[in-house]
């Protein structure tokens, strides 16, 4: 088996900027593109924050658009699940379905998964509607009524940043009190176009027959009533999780399950690189993700330098 100077894991933002830089830096990068291809610009739809692009793109296009370049430099990707990761010892192995390989750095790229209320509907609009991302899509819902669903700092951060846009934000909670910080809650309950709704989840959105979000379903916690609340979107902030698992007693990972880097995107195990959201859980966006993948390539060629091991 021979041994990779770096493999990367994961296509998102960061991992396809680390891909080419590591590329261009003639480390000849083998890059696993995960469960979804692109990371979370692939679920997003017109992207207008991202440097280059006045007009906004299309996340998935965002996206197809960077592992081009990624190619173009001469990374080899994979359509592959990375299924175990041995990080014990250099040269670290990586491991696919029956296949294994080997790589003396390795850059963790594998990002965060957005909670979901887990309803069929939400599948279907999201993107449509429906968003995980506030900074990414508020602007796109002008004058319009939503909802967010949610209790924690997040909730009323995203809730807050909404009314520079949205002409009325509700805020559904399951419980009767916020988890959100006393700061937080006295910001929200000052804004006079929020609205809380308590003691209610979401029982269903609607309609994904037309493509776009008209109305919710709110059920009661404590009476069991349901009522249909008109909206035009759905804001999900429920928290994230990092996709981390693969690494869990392998490398330091916080209490929510975040990489721990030390010195830039180092992590606790030398050759071992993290960049993009299963490191960073303030910004979560695309142009930071890539400014990490970017210093996670550099740091590792330094990293392979240093040990001779650069081709």
């Amino acid at each position: 088996m021979s041994t990779r100077c770096v493999i990367i894991i994961g296509s998102g933002s960061a991992g396809l900027t680390a891909a080419i830089y590591a590329a261009r830096a003639n480390l000849s990068p083998l890059l696993f593109e995960g469960p979804l291809t692109g990371g979370q610009l692939s679920l997003t739809t017109m992207v207008e924050n991202y440097p280059g692009f006045p007009d906004g793109i299309m996340g998935p296009e965002l996206m197809e658009l960077t592992k081009r370049q990624a190619l173009r430099f001469g990374t080899e990707i994979l359509s592959k699940f990375v299924t175990r990761c041995d990080l014990s010892r250099r040269p670290f192995r990586v491991e696919s379905e029956k296949t294994s390989f080997e790589a003396e750095a390795v850059i963790l790229a594998t990002g965060a998964s957005s909670r979901m209320l887990g309803l069929p509907a939400e599948k279907i609009l999201l993107g449509h509607g429906v968003s995980t991302c506030a900074t990414c899509d508020g602007f796109f819902f002008k004058e319009k009524e939503i909802i967010v669903v949610g209790g924690g700092d997040s909730a009323m951060e995203e809730a807050i940043f909404l009314t520079k846009f949205a002409k009325k934000v509700s805020v559904i909670h399951r419980r009767d009190k916020l988890r959100a910080s006393k700061i937080m809650q006295e910001r929200a309950f000052k804004n006079p176009k929020i609205e809380l709704i308590w003691d209610s989840v979401v029982e269903d959105i609607l309609d994904p027959a037309s493509q776009k979000v008209t109305t919710v379903k709110l059920k009661h916690v404590k009476t069991g009533k349901v009522t249909a609340k008109l909206c035009e979107g759905v804001f999900l902030a429920i928290g994230h999780e990092p996709n981390t698992q693969l690494f869990q007693g392998q490398i330091e990972l916080d209490p929510k399950g975040y990489i721990v880097t030390k010195e830039r995107t180092q992590t606790s195990r030398p050759g071992v690189f993290a960049c993009g959201d299963c490191v960073d859980h303030i910004y979560k966006q695309a142009i930071t993700a890539a400014g990490m993948g970017c210093m996670a390539a550099m740091d590792a060629e330094k990293f392979l330098e240093a040990n001779s091991m650069s081709p």
